[in-house]
């Protein structure tokens, strides 16, 4: 039987579930051409200029009449400036702590901080270190450093394109230097080496004395040309991680509360159900974890444009909902300044999944922060020092957005896809859930969690929440997820790569 959903009673679209031919019924209204599955059909008619509503929410405005029964996509759909409501902390409620809170199975540091995972990581200052970075790392097998050291998870290296050719005192470098402090320092590092070349603008000593780092048994630093060359960079590179191999192995893992988890929200690859299955499944796992005391963490200001005033409603303040609201105008700022607009999103594969605007991508995304009050607004990749729901700016480029995430401090990353993504984080774990089920068969080796159910009615969004709570519980005791057994995690390291290139 051909579905359909119509998300609210005030919407005047509803999306087909499946394909949809002409002559066939959405809500007592017939379609007048093809509806491909994943898109949307008017259940009544939309004069131009008239808003087009999906979740009870405008996601754009008719560019021409659209009569009942048509097709609704970017040909017939256009973006035009309207006033949002922000009502700062309108919709704040009460807390709502559980009152036995779930556990996992985490490292505990010295300093209190938790890990899901155990790393030695390898960080090249420079694009012109990473290769010697990588031979670093390289040289150190996975099966091998867990055969002699089976606390040890591995060893990574997290190199980069840039570190030069910025501007020495720009907001670029800062950002660089706070996403390399993020990881060497991270609970999921036991061990770090910065590597460096020597001569460039992000030099190794400054990157230390600016974000606070010194040397010690767990922090080496070192430069090509301070060592030798390429062979002796190498070699030192592999005497350091020698040494700090034994004592990453004296981590052991033990019982720890939920609330030592920072958990990443992340979408991509996204698609018409995206915000239908997945991204809300993933917010009733939010809701979970926050209300054991834990943090989620979610991203991509491009991708919440025109959502964010569901975001401020939820505000624990007004000042926390109008640092949201400064990163929205700075990003208008800032696309206009280069040429761009909000509105480039959704991307090439979210319109062929059914996503005809950045006001459509964006309800969905914001989904994934559950319900949850909003208690902190943070930059990108600064630590996050506040509990519960929080945001942090990033643009929507996915492995840019969880690079910042974990810098800020997300042990373990939970990440929703329609298309079908194959994304990995190390040091890390990252968990995909499928929007919907013709993928999740499709690309079963890549996926975790198949979110198509709900449409299915094989389960509800809060079942598939409380399944993703405990597979994140799980993850983060050591369960590998398919990601990790894939081997992904060292070539998406992406910082954020802001200013002009010089």
């Amino acid at each position: 039987m051909t579905k359909h959903i119509q998300l609210h009673p005030e919407d005047n679209v509803a999306i087909a579930v499946d394909d949809f031919e002409a002559g066939q019924s959405m809500s007592g209204t017939s379609a007048i051409e093809r509806i491909p599955a994943g898109h949307k059909m008017t259940l009544r008619e939309i004069p131009q200029g008239e808003p087009v509503r999906k979740y009870n929410q405008i996601i754009g405005f008719a560019s021409q009449g659209i009569p009942a029964g048509a097709h609704v996509h970017d040909h017939n759909t256009e973006m035009r400036a309207f006033e949002r409501d922000y009502a700062f902390g309108m919709d704040k409620k009460p807390d709502a702590p559980v009152s036995t809170p779930a556990t996992f199975e985490g490292f505990t540091r010295a300093d209190g901080r938790v890990g899901t995972r155990n790393y030695l990581a390898v960080l090249s200052s420079v694009n012109c270190s990473a290769t010697v970075a990588r031979y670093i790392a390289d040289s150190f097998r996975d099966e091998d450093v867990k055969a002699e050291f089976p606390n040890v998870d591995g060893v990574v290296s997290l190199t980069h394109s840039t570190g030069c050719g910025q501007n020495i005192k720009g907001e670029g470098l800062s950002l660089l230097r706070s996403v390399m402090a993020g990881y060497a320092t991270h609970p999921n590092v036991s061990g770090a080496v910065l590597v460096g070349l020597g001569c460039e603008v992000n030099q190794v000593a400054d990157l230390m004395n600016t974000q606070g780092l010194a040397t010690g048994p767990g922090l080496q630093a070192m430069t090509i040309q301070d060592s030798g060359g390429t062979k002796a960079t190498v070699e030192r590179g592999i005497a350091m991680l020698k040494e700090m191999l034994p004592e990453a192995n004296k981590a052991a893992r033990s019982t720890v509360p939920a609330s030592h988890l920072t958990l990443g929200l992340e979408c991509g690859g996204s698609d018409a159900y995206s915000g239908i299955t997945a991204n809300p499944s993933l917010g009733a796992a939010a809701d979970l974890l926050v209300r054991n005391g834990g943090t989620a963490i979610l991203s991509e200001t491009p991708e919440i444009y025109g959502a964010e005033h569901l975001l401020t409603r939820r505000a624990v303040s007004r000042e926390v909902g109008e640092k949201l609201i400064e990163l929205i105008h700075w990003w208008e700022d800032y696309t206009t300044r280069n040429g761009g607009e909000m509105d480039n999103n959704p991307s090439p594969g979210n319109k062929a999944g059914g996503l005809t605007t950045i006001l459509e991508k964006s309800l969905g995304a914001v989904a994934k922060g559950g319900t949850m009050n909003l208690s902190g607004v943070f930059k990108f990749a600064e630590k996050i020092n506040t509990p519960g729901f929080v945001f942090m700016d990033s643009p929507g480029y996915d492995p840019v957005s969880i690079t910042g995430q974990v810098a800020s401090g997300a042990n373990i990353v939970c990440f929703t896809t329609g298309r079908g993504s194959v994304y990995g984080c190390k040091p890390t774990p990252s968990l995909k859930l499928a929007t919907n089920s013709p993928m999740y068969q499709r690309m079963s080796d890549d996926m975790d969690v198949n979110c198509g159910e709900i449409l299915e009615g094989a389960a509800t969004v809060q079942e598939k929440g409380e399944q993703i709570f405990r597979l994140i519980l799980d993850t983060a005791s050591g369960k590998p997820s398919k990601s990790e057994a894939l081997g992904f995690g060292e070539n998406e390291f992406t910082p954020w790569q802001l200013g002009a290139v010089m």
